[in-house]
């Protein structure tokens, strides 16, 4: 299976924030961002494998500025790293106002998508990731220690088995 660079299968969706997409205070709901943003990342998830995928978790979800009524919110939805049947895309939200100006980073989440097989019942291999730019390279390897943090969370690993993870901490406390 060949690798693919990162720019094959980025994602850039936009949304208008509208009167139900709100709060009481007139603020984008989370849940609607979420979901916003689930879409974004699986389609960026489904270039990547040319497979349909399944959300597998969504984590490190960072609300840091509110987005308003009427404003326009952009997603773009990068693979950071491909595992065996599993890939971790990254997704960034921008807003800004209807003309284009006062852009804002608001959000920012990693979610793990799985690839299918044609009956979409089991997991398949997925196409490993090229990265290119430094920041495609940070990502890229930092992915796997969020992997392990997953998977500790979940109880699919213990803690002693998160090598990577295990490095990393060892390095600040040395």
């Amino acid at each position: 299976m060949k690798s693919k660079k990162v720019s094959e299968s980025k994602t850039t969706m936009t949304q208008m924030v509208m009167p139900n997409d709100t709060n009481p205070l007139g603020n984008l709901m989370g849940g609607n961002l979420l979901r916003w943003m689930d879409i974004a990342a699986g389609i960026c998830a489904g270039k990547h494998s040319e497979r349909y995928v399944v959300t597998a978790s969504v984590d490190h979800v960072s609300f840091k500025l509110p987005i308003h009524m009427g404003e326009v919110v952009t997603m773009v939805a990068s693979v950071t790293r491909a595992f065996s049947t599993s890939m971790e895309i990254y997704v960034e939200v921008f807003s800004t106002d209807i003309k284009g100006g006062n852009t804002r980073r608001c959000n920012h989440a990693y979610y793990t998508f799985v690839a299918l097989d044609d009956e979409r019942q089991k997991p398949v291999p997925v196409p490993e990731v090229q990265p290119l730019t430094s920041e495609e390279e940070y990502l890229y390897n930092e992915a796997m220690k969020r992997r392990e943090l997953r998977l500790i969370l979940s109880g699919r690993i213990k803690p002693q088995q998160a090598q990577e993870l295990r490095n990393y901490i060892n390095g600040i406390v040395d």
